[in-house]
């Protein structure tokens, strides 16, 4: 709600619906689980549980969105049910529940800790740009590194990672103990603490990059793209 570049973001309204909840619907869509919104301000829950869905208020000082969705998950799951949590942005209105899905899945591979999701760029503009997070992974979807550089250097695809993580409890459990690494603190990605700590990151390949909303142009776009939707 504090947004700098968009005052009130999770409410902003989107054909007739706060933003935050065409999220949850995306998630719901995905079917992969109960769905929690982890938030710190009370209109967010509110608009959350009137519009049927859950939500778990964390604290406000937490540094970052891994640690409210773990604080997140320890209040809503206690008894310990579930060893596998999607960790999705709340301001992604157009993610393909089918990315959801995509990332839940590197799971199945038992060497993983964490899965995430990467689209190959198709922008020229975006190669340079370091807004836009490059993964370098391997032929079998290992991740190697993640950067604001344009990186690997050579011929060949690049690739923008989309902010979309699955984490196996444990792993997320971990991460959140530990302190920011150094690499994380260059680049400002929280993902390379997992890395430094030998984590294993697997990256699938999706179609697109969704749209995430962080100014009132973004906003704009969203709305004509929802409304746009059949």
């Amino acid at each position: 709600m504090a947004s700098t570049r968009l005052p009130g973001k999770p409410l902003a309204d989107i054909a007739g619906r706060p933003l935050i909840i065409h999220v949850l619907e995306r998630a719901v869509e995905a079917d992969v689980g109960p769905v929690l919104v982890a938030c710190s301000e009370l209109e967010v829950a509110e608009a959350v549980r009137a519009a049927g869905g859950a939500a778990a208020m964390t604290d406000p000082d937490l540094l970052s969105g891994s640690d409210r969705i773990r604080a997140a998950l320890d209040i809503f799951d206690p008894g310990r049910r579930f060893d596998r949590i999607v960790n999705l942005q709340g301001d992604l209105p157009t993610v393909p529940p089918g990315d959801i899905r995509a990332a839940l899945a590197l799971l199945d591979d038992l060497q993983t800790d964490i899965g995430t999701v990467a689209a190959r760029i198709v922008r020229e503009e975006e190669r340079d740009d370091p807004n836009v997070v490059k993964a370098v992974f391997g032929l079998h979807g290992r991740a190697l590194y993640f950067t604001r550089a344009t990186a690997p250097s050579g011929p060949g695809p690049l690739f923008h990672h989309i902010g979309l993580y699955a984490w196996r409890r444990a792993a997320l459990e971990r991460f959140t103990t530990l302190p920011p690494s150094q690499l994380e603190q260059r680049e400002r990605l929280e993902q390379l603490r997992a890395l430094e700590a030998g984590m294993r990151i697997s990256v699938a390949v999706v179609d697109s990059v969704p749209l995430g909303v962080d100014t009132p142009a973004d906003l704009a776009r969203a709305r004509e793209f929802i409304a746009a939707k059949p």
